[in-house]
């Protein structure tokens, strides 16, 4: 935790009065409590000033070293993967002025922007420690797949054998699907009703489903591109969910996934959208315009996460867990003697 904060803002005490040992401390009080920095510490202002100066991808490949870390440990490497990515959203609740950090929202509840993340995290059956493995920020006019792949050239080295890469409806694209296919990636994407797929599903008998191959053509950077996926239409499928029944459509580039149990394999995309719900119970509430602000508290809430779901999930809840780790932290940071012994090796380091 307090090795992220450091090799994120590039803090050490050969020239800073304060860096990860004491910064920790306010950041763990606000997310234990889900409430501001700025009420719990009178650091704030220090933590976010370093924030700005610092560069976006030094907090990103901070994250990835964890990530190293992790997966020699637990022998990443020497599996196969199934990945899920998927946008989280924060609110924003001021006046959203010139720039492309803010998504444009519609203000209800008087929310007026959303700050976006983009993040992929691994789902397999097999791998316990189910994880986000990066984020990075999603700005106004960014590319879907120019993001995606970035993401998956980053994280490769780290695990084994990507099989799979799950995608929700909004990821629907024809880039994006081409890319994907190009760099040698097997995806599944639900895919969004439109008219013509709907009335495709009519002929067919309620739990039937079919497979057909789907030629498309788009146009990029002035040239047309031609790709070629499957596509699954299943007729009024049971959600337990919502309790309703739906015709669902899944695309991909894996013929074998388009004629087997399609749905129980998209299933495993849901543990991301239950890794995002236990992520909101260390939510650092925060008020900033600035991306890069937003971005590192995010990845810090992604830290503690991580912690807890590689190390203490099988001995207590994530809630029980930041409270503990916040009174470890303000013990150790209130102890003299121990803050002095850090101080000293610290700057032998």
């Amino acid at each position: 935790m307090r090795y992220f904060i450091d090799g994120s803002l590039a803090l050490s005490y050969d020239t800073h009065e304060l860096t990860g040992f004491e910064l920790s401390e306010p950041m763990l009080d606000a997310a234990a409590y889900n409430t501001y920095i700025e009420t719990v510490s009178n650091k704030a202002d220090t933590l976010y000033c370093r924030t700005k100066d610092t560069l976006t991808e030094m907090i990103t490949y901070t994250y990835l070293d964890c990530i190293r870390r992790w997966s020699e440990q637990f022998a990443w490497k020497s599996k196969d993967v199934i990945l899920a990515f998927d946008y989280t959203d924060e609110d924003f609740y001021g006046e959203v002025q010139g720039g492309f950090a803010i998504h444009g929202w519609t203000g209800k509840d008087g929310v007026t922007g959303k700050f976006k993340f983009l993040t992929c995290s691994i789902v397999s059956d097999d791998i316990p420690e189910k994880i986000p493995l990066i984020s990075i920020p999603f700005l106004v006019g960014d590319y879907k797949s120019y993001a995606i792949l970035y993401c998956l050239n980053l994280i490769k080295q780290y695990i084994g054998k990507i099989i799979l890469i799950l995608f929700d409806r909004g990821f629907y694209n024809k880039d994006l699907m081409y890319e994907l296919t190009k760099s040698g990636y097997s995806y599944l994407i639900f895919v969004p009703k439109t008219k013509d797929k709907k009335e495709l599903l009519y002929p067919l008998d309620k739990g039937e489903h079919v497979a057909i191959v789907h030629d498309y053509t788009f146009n990029k950077d002035k040239s047309n591109h031609h790709g070629e996926t499957f596509l699954t239409f299943l007729k009024a499928i049971y959600d337990p969910r919502s309790e309703k029944e739906y015709d669902w459509v899944f695309a991909t580039n894996v013929e074998e996934v388009a004629l087997s149990n399609i749905i129980q394999t998209y299933k495993k995309r849901w543990r991301i959208e239950t890794s995002y719900r236990v992520q909101d119970e260390a939510r650092i509430k925060c008020k900033s315009k600035d991306m890069k602000i937003r971005y590192f508290l995010f990845v810090f809430e992604q830290v503690l996460q991580a912690q807890w779901v590689c190390f203490y999930k099988d001995e207590v809840s994530f809630k029980e867990y930041l409270i503990e780790l916040q009174k470890t932290c303000k013990d150790l940071v209130a102890n003299p003697k121990i803050s002095a012994r850090k101080k000293s090796q610290s700057i032998a380091e």
